[in-house]
């Protein structure tokens, strides 16, 4: 089947959640402010579902995760900024599902809301450098700075972990990386790349024309 047969549609924010939960490498939509979510369908070709399209991928379009991150790459109207915070598809999906996917996404939020600017970040310290951005036409925008991240008994864990004062995990937590536990530590993470997609020339003319960043 042909990615271009497949459905893609606005979803709740908890099938999507679920969907990422299980799909996506971080396992997790903790911290994630989404407010538009989309689901992408395969259709029941085979009358196997009674008819009833098979959800093979979720995205998750949020506020962004850094609080200038918005007025940044809209500095003209921060307020129209959004973030692709997760995407992921089943693993038996054909070659360029998840750009389509995207590409799709992009098409509805340019119809039915008035945002301008859409940023992601590929992550580098899970080897992802953007292949799926560059091929649905966003601009490189160059790297992060490397980041950090918790090692708790040999496995990653997010830093926000220590400071959930309010759960018994991240009392415990705090309590050994205060009383010096060496399982507990910081590691150094490669940058991420910084990907931005303008949903309308307009906006993206304008933003030029500051030469904010050249």
């Amino acid at each position: 089947m042909s990615v271009t047969n497949f459905l893609v549609e606005e979803i709740l924010r908890k099938p999507a959640s679920e969907f990422i939960e299980k799909y996506h490498y971080s396992h997790s939509t903790n911290g994630v402010q989404s407010i538009i979510h989309y689901g992408l369908f395969k259709p029941d070709e085979d009358g196997s579902r009674f008819g009833v399209p098979k959800m093979i991928g979720a995205a998750m379009y949020a506020w962004p995760s850094m609080p200038n991150t918005r007025g940044k790459y809209n500095p003209i109207n921060p307020t129209k900024c959004l973030e692709l915070r997760r995407l992921a598809c089943v693993d038996d999906t054909p070659k360029n599902t998840e750009s389509y996917f995207i590409s799709q996404t992009l098409k509805l939020l340019k119809i039915t809301t008035d945002m301008e600017v859409i940023v992601s970040f590929a992550d580098g310290h899970q080897g992802h450098t953007g292949v799926i951005y560059k091929a649905t036409n966003f601009e490189y925008w160059g790297e992060t700075g490397g980041g950090r991240i918790l090692m708790v008994d040999g496995k990653e864990t997010h830093s926000r972990s220590l400071n959930q004062l309010d759960r018994p995990y991240g009392r415990e937590l705090n309590r050994r990386y205060k009383a010096g536990d060496e399982n507990i530590f910081w590691k150094k993470t490669k940058p991420k790349h910084i990907y931005v997609y303008y949903l309308n020339k307009r906006i993206k003319r304008k933003i030029k024309k500051l030469d904010l960043y050249t």
